[in-house]
């Protein structure tokens, strides 16, 4: 079965990311990319342990931010994370793959918007309300794990600080100032929260 137990994850091609104007780091220009990206006649479903040594797809990651007043939810990587490339990272982004369980066949956007609120309430404890925009994307073709992955960065921001982990991943979860977060914690994040931070204003 392989060590993702045969899990089905949405990808586009590679080839319609360059069509589209390939890029290194964060883009703004979320009206840009996204319509042709979430199109369903451009996005389908493969078998996860292939796609992770396939840089001819992309996989589609949303990366939520979450932020009240002038902070922003950070937490540590653990072990039972599914990318091991990640554990011990410091991140600032909450996520996962699309999965079949999120399709709905006539529409893109909505198939992708099903897997983000899967995504929140199964790692995410929040009370309060929250807003959610799409701020950018992310893409790093420098390694490995960057060159089969194409963020979609989103910032929620929330109406309160009652937040916390709900995933044994996601450790030491707390919201913390986003000038920390360009200082003195910039060094020990992963490069895509980097990358996100640049896209805050």
């Amino acid at each position: 079965m392989g060590k993702y137990a045969g899990e089905q994850i949405l990808v586009v091609k590679r080839a319609l990311l360059d069509e589209l104007g390939a890029f290194q780091g964060a883009n703004d220009d979320v009206e840009h990319y996204l319509p042709s990206l979430l199109k369903p006649e451009h996005t389908f479903f493969i078998d996860r342990e292939a796609a992770e040594d396939d840089p001819s797809h992309k996989q589609l990651i949303p990366y939520c931010l979450f932020q009240f007043e002038d902070k922003i939810l950070h937490y540590l990587r653990g072990k039972s994370g599914g990318e091991a490339r990640l554990h011990a990272k410091g991140s600032i982004g909450v996520g996962g793959h699309i999965n079949p369980i999120d399709e709905n066949i006539e529409d893109g956007e909505k198939t992708y918007r099903a897997g983000v609120e899967r995504e929140i309430e199964e790692e995410l404890i929040i009370h309060g309300e929250y807003s959610d925009e799409i701020i950018g994307l992310i893409n790093d073709d420098s390694n490995e794990v960057g060159e089969v992955h194409l963020g979609v960065v989103h910032l929620v921001t929330l109406t309160s600080d009652q937040i916390s982990s709900n995933e044994d991943c996601l450790i030491d979860a707390q919201l913390i100032p986003i000038s920390e977060l360009r200082g003195e914690k910039h060094d020990s994040l992963e490069t895509w929260s980097q990358m996100a931070l640049t896209l805050l204003s």
